[in-house]
């Protein structure tokens, strides 16, 4: 078919989209958008025909739309009133007649450090193309692109690898996602604006020399920012950190900007940007640092004025109870941690929750995602009831709550109230913070901890904690102990990596001296500065404990119910994992692998391999995707309750939102080495 332009009358005077024409590299730059910072073309291939079209990327954002109408003849309306059959035909059906993908320009160098450009074609994230289609579609491609640009092929899924997988890869060359984006040079990690004064630290000494005078109108700028960073107005990482990092946790959780630049030290040096007042944006496919000429006048940012108010914890004396049978309510005596466990145990008991609320949102132009949730369940047309039931049952096969008991604040209380030393020692701290002496608060906070970890646990307190459990605990049987404040795992404040937890105790004596040190973490100068800032009053934070026995795991991590650089995205799930405890990859001690899975049309693609050179077996993806799958269901039930103990300023006026089934959930998460999941936590995701 001779090349011919292909546009409407009505557009023809910005639509420069093509039909049959060969590519070159200055028609790829006349058509092509940009996306995260590579220039990207769509293309569709016509097997009917046996020819393709190149679009003009600003005249058709969307692959199907322009079908439908530019070449089938179809009105939008009559394509919206049945998208997902429409999609179906053009991205599963194993006999379509439209092949679509995109087509993106990559420069790298060679082992000779000469630069290469090179294109990489791929198909959407949905897309079953099996190894046939896609070796035609590589071929059909390549056979009409200038054969001075190498074109590779990048799987969009795990499906398309293991389908290429049987295919030389000389018939077929390919690149996947984390070989490609592996190293690149800027990563947003969360987006947002902040306008301050750059600070950068190449090492970890520069920074602990300065961080006593950090403000919020700085943005600090190292290789990898410490867990404990102060509250300021954004971070900046020159090394490789992930979305689920505790620092990054911190930024979306204060909304702050944060992305991996590495190359800011050139970017320094070039341009002085150290201790400049700069403008830094972080957006989903840019990233950038603008010097200004003059100090701007700044106002104090939104969290100055953020005020958080927790209801009051009920200290009255409660017994110390097994985790399943906490509910959701139980917070103001046990703590979040514990009363979102004990929610998620009846949940999977009970069976009764409706876990399909998120998929019946109407995401235009469909009215629900019902049909889709169906597909992923394996359900054919089930009535709304079995679809609920069909849900709870597979979130119930997939995943288990941990057992454990949980001490109340109560026992804290008594045993703050046993010490006149320890008394006195909170009375100082509540006066420096009623008058805002912030220069004595770390060793007024230092010297209190140390009281609560020496100061001896009443006899009572002891009896009631050993009582728990069928039997004392022993030097051989490994128990972990963790946090469950009322002031942690809320929205608007998740407190991530604040509080202590201690994963390695035996013995009684082990077990008290782990339940005084978190105790002692609810008044850590950092967690203690952090409620202040944000209007947490010390008399109202208490710290509940979960204890458990050790399960040793196989595989663990943490899933967010969202894309996080993505925020728009209601389609994928976002995991990271490694082996062992999942504590690697909350503390930072490993890059962990990551993944993304799409729970709504299926499929999963691997984003990185962090610390590890090889990805996860088929089988244990295939697992996770129905992990990330429960996420989002589990996600129908805490994100649509009041499960967070805290209150604003409307709803203490009673004029309450109500509940909003899009805001993700953050769960930390453990495979057991009988390969069962276990959640360990779960909470809302900031953003």
């Amino acid at each position: 078919m001779s090349a011919q332009p292909f546009a409407d009358p009505a557009e023809s005077a910005t639509d420069r989209t093509v039909v049959g024409e060969n590519l070159s590299l200055p028609l790829f730059r006349t058509l092509s958008g940009v996306l995260a910072g590579h220039p990207y073309l769509k293309v569709v291939v016509d097997r009917a025909n046996d020819t393709w079209h190149l679009l003009d990327t600003a005249a058709h954002p969307f692959h199907v739309n322009y079908i439908a109408t530019r070449v089938l003849g179809m009105e939008l309306a009559e394509l919206d009133a049945d998208l997902d059959a429409f999609n179906a035909s053009v991205y599963m059906d194993p006999e379509r007649r439209f092949l679509l993908g995109v087509l993106s320009l990559h420069t790298d160098r060679d082992t000779e450090g000469r630069e290469r450009t090179f294109l990489v074609l791929e198909t959407t994230e949905a897309d079953t193309m099996n190894g046939e289609l896609l070796e035609f579609f590589y071929e059909f491609v390549t056979m009409r692109v200038d054969g001075r640009l190498p074109v590779l092929l990048k799987p969009a899924n795990h499906r398309q690898e293991d389908e290429l997988a049987a295919i030389s890869e000389l018939r077929v060359p390919r690149i996947l996602s984390h070989e490609l984006f592996g190293s690149r040079v800027r990563t947003p990690l969360n987006p947002g604006e902040a306008t301050g004064r750059l600070r950068f630290f190449p090492t970890n000494e520069e920074y602990a020399a300065a961080e006593a005078g950090l403000g919020w109108a700085d943005i600090v700028a190292m290789p990898c920012l410490p867990d404990d960073v102060p509250r300021v107005a954004g971070f900046l990482n020159t090394a490789p950190i992930t979305p689920l990092s505790h620092t990054n946790v911190l930024a979306s959780g204060w909304g702050i900007p944060n992305a991996i630049v590495r190359d800011l030290e050139q970017l320094v040096e070039k341009d002085g940007l150290d201790g400049a007042w700069v403008r830094y944006r972080v957006c989903e496919d840019e990233i950038s640092l603008e010097r200004l000429d003059h100090e701007p006048v700044l106002r104090p940012p939104a969290w100055h004025q953020q005020r958080i108010r927790l209801e009051p914890p009920l200290l009255e004396d409660a017994p110390v109870l097994a985790l399943h049978r906490l509910r959701s309510a139980d917070r103001d005596r046990y703590g979040t941690k514990a009363a979102n466990l004990g929610e998620l145990h009846h949940v999977l008991d009970s069976r009764t929750a409706d876990l399909t609320t998120f998929y019946g949102r109407p995401r235009p132009p469909r009215d629900d995602l019902y049909g889709h949730l169906a597909a992923r369940l394996g359900l054919d047309a089930p009535s709304p009831a079995e679809l609920r039931a069909g849900a709870a049952d597979f979130v119930a096969s997939t995943v288990g709550a941990p057992e454990g008991v949980a001490l109340p604040f109560a026992l804290q209380q008594r045993f703050l109230a046993s010490s006149p030393a320890l008394q006195q020692g909170i009375g100082k701290l509540k006066m420096a913070l009623e008058l805002d002496a912030t220069d004595v608060l770390d060793p007024l906070c230092l010297q209190l901890q140390h009281l609560i970890r020496h100061t001896p646990v009443p006899e009572s307190v002891t009896r009631r904690i050993s009582q728990a459990f069928p039997a004392p605990p022993t030097a051989s049987r490994r128990l972990v102990v963790r946090s469950s404040s009322n002031a942690e795992d809320l929205p608007g404040f998740s407190a991530a990596g604040v509080y202590d937890s201690v994963t390695i105790v035996h013995g009684t004596s082990e077990l008290l001296d782990a339940v005084r040190q978190v105790w002692a973490s609810l008044v850590s100068p950092r967690s203690v500065r952090l409620r202040h800032q944000v209007g947490i009053s010390l008399d109202d934070t208490y710290m509940g404990v979960i204890i458990q026995e050790y399960v040793p795991a196989s595989l663990g991590g943490v899933l967010v119910t969202c894309d996080p650089t993505r925020r728009a995205d209601f389609r994928n799930v976002y995991l990271n994992c490694s082996p062992g405890s999942p504590e690697q990859v909350v503390d930072g001690s490993v890059l962990p692998q990551q993944y993304l899975y799409n729970v709504v049309e299926g499929g999963g693609r691997t984003v990185a391999l962090g610390s590890w050179g090889d990805g996860l077996p088929a089988a244990t993806r295939a697992r996770l995707a129905d992990l990330s799958l429960t996420g989002r269901l589990l996600q129908s039930h805490f994100s649509g309750a009041d499960l967070g103990g805290t209150r604003s300023e409307s709803q203490a006026d009673g004029h309450s939102p109500g509940p909003d089934v899009d805001k993700p959930l953050d769960i930390e998460w453990l495979m057991t080495e009988r390969g069962d999941f276990r959640l360990v936590q779960i909470r809302p995701y900031a953003l």
